[in-house]
């Protein structure tokens, strides 16, 4: 549907991205648009086209899919266009001045000849560049985004290209339209390969075949591995690109000459890696290695001395085992030490004992875990300020770089004698390398984790690479002390771990396995304990968001997308007094649990009752919507003492987290979990994501559906096997250690 009208009103734009709301009038209605405009201007007139939807909240709009500017030909059209401010520089009485000299031909002589406007009073050099930027811009970006539209790129998309290439956009996209996928969220390498087929690219081309090559390879990375065998790469990228295998192999060749890859040989498999990766573990192997060998400073007291005394006057009085103390001693004597274990094996108790010596000895230490809800549990424990990693070393936007990095790192390294990273299982590659760059040789590094959980999100298999490596000294601890009589939770993780099936409904205990054979029934049953049936027996203040429904999938019944709509509609249904937003499916409503997708190094936040403000948003990360501004449509979203502004184009990073899977669930701990237990892909019914989901229940653990599944689920020791080269590399630094 086309209209041809005039914007009387901007309601909202967002600059980032060019999502507008506005008021447009034809000649016989008028009624609200929106969709993404590169530089709304009010009095201009503009063909948009698109169709009307109804917003159950805001009633109907137009959502407009695609929009050009209508150049007035008329001079009493071209006064009032240039009147209304569309040009930077010119207001209505210069408007006057202009067009009353140039009549008709004011715009040709705006685009063709602006020198011609030094002849008007008051325009000088520095204002006729500003004119003359301005009204190029706005011509500009109408010819680019109608052609980019007719390569079946969106107005949104054509907007954030323009953002970036500015008038060289068209001739960007044309000479290779494979860059879009790199520079571009939100362009996938099929979208990038449907505009290079309209532009009558080869199959063959050198751009399609590296962006192949490289597609390939980042979606390996998103499955965790940081190279991929050669052959598989080569096989998957003929597939993707149906082109012969040499032609691939030349790409290879190239791309490693251009620096864009790296090859090498682990155990005897030739590898490729992108470049970032190969770099990142080389160098998380050599600063583990100038770390471990550096020299430190002995402690100015006796060990055991010290042990004693935390025992004695920390927390009113403690007792380590002796497997414990044993942690102690090495994480204080070695210059880097990890520790892992199961649940309730002491891992909390080990940290407070060691952070409590350190202050003993005036040696300062930083607490520090992958995410504000671990970091907020160690600060609850150990009364000792926790932050995540991101904030201790102080990542912020480069104004010179143009790019997020590290404010500590091996030039401003922290300053602390003493770095203990907690949750060390979801700690990725890339951060890792952060980490290592910005702790000083000679300072005391403690690593502690469950390395039997499911590994990072991100690409790397840093915690389970380091203890197999044997490289790192390491204590794996075994005894079980938190509510080891009381606690199913902890007993069952620990016989999950071991290949046992796990006990169920024990009377006055935390460890449940509802039966349920049918998928309906399952779905049923979940939704009636949400319904009030926990909360009525169990001390849970809010059922939405003290029980966490955990799955290992997305789609299905029983996946998190269709769980979500069920138990948004259960939790926190439509109201008049809630606000709403739709995006894409999915709507979002005030009060909603939520969760980020994606790593957003931008994304502003504020904290609570602070001037402190900052950037970045995490994958992982989860919230609550606190508003939806009516006009604007920005949805406010708080995490923990964060709050975070989201745009409508920032939507897509951002999903409903009633039920999460069991891979998201990394780090967090919730009073209760409950799982859903039917079939799913054999890959993801393996015995660590159970142990994973387990051990994210604090009081109460819930299990609905078909008990041998559960146990089919302990049987499967798959591992998540995922390609990284960090246990290869720091075996190679041990064993040149050895003959050397």
């Amino acid at each position: 549907m086309e209209k041809i009208g005039k914007l009387e009103r901007v309601i909202f734009h967002n600059k980032e991205n060019g999502y507008t709301v506005g008021v447009f009038e034809t000649e016989d209605e008028q009624f609200t648009v929106t969709g993404s405009f590169h530089d709304p201007n009010p009095g201009v007139k503009y063909r948009i086209v698109g169709e009307f939807k109804m917003h159950r909240k805001y009633g109907e709009q137009f959502n407009a899919e695609s929009y050009e500017e209508v150049i007035p030909d008329d001079a009493d059209g071209i006064r009032a266009f240039l009147a209304a401010g569309n040009v930077k520089g010119i207001g209505p009485k210069m408007a006057n001045l202009i067009v009353d000299r140039f009549g008709k031909s004011t715009l040709d002589v705006l685009e063709q000849n602006p020198e011609k406007l030094l002849a008007i009073r008051g325009i000088g050099p520095k204002s006729l560049k500003v004119i003359a930027e301005s009204f190029g811009e706005t011509i500009e970006f109408t010819k680019i985004s109608f052609s980019l539209r007719e390569l079946g790129i969106t107005m949104a998309q054509a907007v954030r290209i323009y953002k970036l290439y500015g008038g060289e956009s068209l001739e960007v996209v044309k000479d290779n339209p494979y860059c879009l996928v790199e520079d571009i969220y939100g362009i996938s390498f099929r979208k990038a390969d449907e505009i290079a087929m309209k532009l009558g690219f080869e199959e063959d081309s050198e751009f399609r075949l590296e962006s192949g090559v490289a597609y390939v390879l980042e979606n390996f990375a998103q499955s965790g591995s940081t190279y991929m065998p050669k052959e598989q790469l080569l096989e998957s990228t003929v597939k993707l690109l149906d082109v012969g295998s040499e032609q691939v192999e030349e790409c290879l060749v190239q791309m490693i000459f251009q620096g864009k890859l790296q090859t090498d040989t682990i155990e005897e498999t030739p590898v490729v890696y992108l470049y970032g990766y190969y770099l990142a573990e080389q160098s998380v192997a050599w600063h583990l290695a100038q770390i471990k060998e550096a020299h430190i400073d002995p402690l100015s007291a006796d060990l055991d001395n010290l042990i004693q005394d935390a025992e004695k006057n920390r927390s009113g009085g403690i007792h380590l085992s002796e497997e414990q103390r044993g942690a102690v001693r090495q994480a204080l004597t070695e210059n880097v030490c990890i520790i892992t274990g199961g649940p309730g094996t002491g891992k909390t108790t080990i940290i407070n004992t060691i952070v409590y010596i350190l202050e003993q000895l005036d040696i300062k230490v930083a607490l520090a875990a992958p995410t504000g809800r671990a970091a907020k549990r160690i600060t609850e424990t150990s009364g000792v300020e926790a932050m995540t990693i991101h904030r201790m070393l102080e990542y912020v936007y480069s104004e010179d770089e143009h790019e997020m990095n590290f404010g500590r790192n091996e030039e401003n390294p922290l300053e602390e004698k003493a770095v203990i990273i907690d949750e060390a299982s979801m700690v990725d590659l890339m951060l890792m390398e952060g980490l290592l760059k910005a702790v000083k040789p000679g300072t005391r590094l403690i690593i502690v984790g469950d390395a039997d959980q499911l590994p990072s999100v991100g690409a790397g298999n840093v915690l389970r690479d380091m203890l197999r490596s044997e490289y790192i000294p390491a204590v794996r601890l075994h005894e079980i002390f938190r509510q080891a009589g009381e606690s199913l939770i902890v007993v069952n993780a620990h016989m999950i771990q071991r290949g046992e099936y796990p006990y169920a409904n024990e009377s006055n205990k935390d460890f449940f396995v509802m039966r349920r054979s049918r998928e309906e029934d399952i779905l049923n049953t979940v939704e009636d304990l949400f319904r009030g049936r926990l909360q009525n027996y169990y001390d849970f203040i809010h059922s939405g968001y003290d029980i966490q429904v955990l799955t290992p999938t997305k789609k299905g019944l029983l996946g998190t997308i269709h769980l979500n709509e069920v138990l948004q509609g259960v939790l926190n249904p439509p109201s008049e007094e809630k606000r709403e937003k739709k995006s894409g499916s999915r709507i979002f409503r005030e009060g909603d649990k939520v969760m980020q997708l994606r790593n957003n190094y931008m994304m502003e936040w504020k904290r609570d009752g602070e001037t402190e403000k900052g950037k970045g948003v995490f994958n992982g990360d989860m919230g609550r919507i606190e508003g939806i501004n009516p006009e604007s449509g920005r949805v406010s979203v708080r995490y923990d003492d964060r709050v975070v502004v989201y745009e409508n184009e920032d939507l897509m990073e951002l999903e409903l987290a009633y039920a999460i899977t069991v891979h998201k669930s990394q780090g967090s701990e919730f009073p209760a979990v409950v799982m859903p237990m039917t079939w799913f892909p054999p890959m993801l019914m393996t015995r660590n994501l159970l142990y994973t989901a387990v051990t994210r229940g604090k009081n109460l653990v819930v299990v609905v559906g078909s008990e041998d599944r559960m146990h089919a689920m302990v049987d499967n020791n798959r591992i998540d096997e995922r390609y990284t080269g960090l246990e290869y590399r720091l075996r190679q630094i041990d064993f040149g250690n050895t003959i050397g």
